[in-house]
């Protein structure tokens, strides 16, 4: 409910709960997770895709794998490809994505 306040975002699916009763996570709060990932690393983004395979409800455990898929180093700071896979306690793939950036020496 604080990431909808916070963004705008009320669409209905994130602000009232489904026959289950659960509600839904917005894709952009579970796609920042790997960010967390990435300020470890220094890494400023230029560009990212994310493909949201499954929804994410509140309560779930969300994990995220981060796989460096290419390093090419540069005057000052190295051009990285990363390739993300967000998993559900199920063991689900729930978002997949792509980003490019750099990360400075």
């Amino acid at each position: 409910m604080q990431f909808a306040e916070m963004t705008g975002d009320r669409g209905k699916h994130h602000i009232e709960r489904d026959e289950k009763g659960r509600l839904m996570v917005h894709g952009l709060m579970t796609a920042s997770i790997g960010t967390k990932i990435g300020g470890d690393l220094n890494y400023i983004a230029r560009e990212m895709v994310s493909e949201f395979l499954r929804p994410v409800f509140a309560g779930d455990t969300v994990t995220c794998e981060c796989i460096l898929t290419e390093v090419e180093k540069a005057d000052g700071f190295q051009k990285v490809k990363i390739k993300s896979v967000y998993r559900n306690q199920r063991g689900k793939e729930v978002l997949i994505g792509t980003s490019n950036g750099i990360i400075r020496d």
